[in-house]
């Protein structure tokens, strides 16, 4: 016999409490509905008009605010050279260029970049007329695999341009006179990580580069 149709069973059913437990949620929600107090979903975030100077190149594109510079290079324009490694600034795969400076462009805002000139791998050098840093890295074959290939070379120019500049590094020890050693190079290029360790023949691309006064 069920326990709800027995006449000697008093008190709060099961099947009571569940069809009273669902009209509670029921009201509650239809209130929740009417309430205008109540916060609703957040909308969408509206895009916004920003102009980027890559490669010498204007770009006008509508961007949600939050997108990277990472992503507008590799999603919107279709530059996907940059790569995207950790996505947290730690391996220096997405290194590129803005006003001559490098950075880790997966830790910047596109919108922060409005009249900035940016220059990524594509802008240094093209098959048939590499840039020297990048002929160098092939001579002495500082890749393997290659995905961080890009952000060396980026990293490695500009560093270059800091060395020539005065910079001094976390082991530089005479700051009026800072000398090209392996060991400055090996210290300003820890910020990009190669998974395959071609580390010396990478040392060996700058060095040549630095020699030939050209970067």
């Amino acid at each position: 016999m069920d326990q709800d149709s027995n006449p000697k069973r008093t008190g709060v059913t099961r099947r009571g409490l569940l069809a009273g437990s669902a009209a509670t949620v029921a009201l509650a929600n239809a209130h929740a509905l009417a309430d205008p107090a109540t916060p609703s979903p957040a909308p969408a975030p509206a895009t916004v008009p920003v102009s980027l100077n890559v490669n010498g190149t204007k770009h006008s594109l509508k961007l949600d605010p939050r997108v990277t510079l990472l992503d507008a290079l590799r999603e919107r324009l279709g530059l996907t050279g940059t790569k995207k490694g950790c996505d947290h600034g730690q391996c220096g795969a997405c290194t590129v260029h803005v006003n001559g400076t490098r950075i880790n462009s997966c830790l910047s805002l596109a919108v922060m970049h409005e009249g900035d000139e940016i220059t990524t791998i594509e802008g240094l050098g093209l098959p048939g007329n590499l840039h020297p840093m990048q002929a160098a890295f092939v001579k002495h074959d500082g890749f393997q695999c290659g995905y961080c290939t890009p952000g060396q070379i980026c990293s490695s120019v500009a560093m270059l341009k800091e060395f020539d500049q005065g910079v001094p590094s976390n082991v530089t020890e005479d700051l009026e006179n800072i000398v090209f050693s392996d060991e400055e190079v090996r210290e300003r290029m820890s910020g990009n990580i190669c998974r395959c360790a071609a580390y010396p023949n990478i040392v060996a691309a700058i060095r040549e580069v630095h020699g030939g006064g050209v970067a």
